[in-house]
């Protein structure tokens, strides 16, 4: 199930023909079907993405819950080829702002890059923390 997952994940990054690129600042207003890929993506990648953001999290920074990631608050900044024009194994870089779970309330923010390549095998290769958000005290 696993490895049909990945393989899935990959032949959605390669039906977009990405070559290195930058993702554009400005927000989407309409659907296409790069968007549609895009977020297929961010489905399937989330559970990897959760499970490192978790580990990083509790318990440094969250005690009482284990972070929460929505798709919607996952931004891809970059991706790129690593062994050239066809080449099967794809750096993903996303910014990503994990939750709370129960409020959605932010608990801060950081930018990770994934090597996806066929085997199948998703791997973090860089994680870094940009910021902690206070959350708000209970009255």
């Amino acid at each position: 199930m696993k490895k049909m997952l990945t393989i899935f994940i990959l032949s959605l990054v390669l039906i977009t023909s990405f070559q290195t690129f930058t993702v554009s600042s400005a927000k989407p207003t309409q659907d296409s079907e790069e968007l549609r890929l895009q977020d297929m993506l961010m489905n399937m990648l989330t559970p990897y993405i959760e499970k490192d953001l978790n580990s990083y999290y509790y318990p440094k920074i969250t005690k009482d819950f284990s972070p929460v990631v929505v798709p919607w608050k996952i931004e891809m900044i970059e991706t790129r080829r690593v062994n050239g024009f066809r080449g099967f194994k794809l750096e993903l870089t996303f910014e990503i702002e994990p939750t709370d779970g129960g409020h959605w309330i932010p608990i801060g923010k950081d930018r990770m890059t994934y090597e996806i390549s066929s085997g199948p095998t998703i791997i973090l290769k860089n994680h870094t923390h940009l910021k902690t958000y206070k959350l708000p005290t209970e009255k």
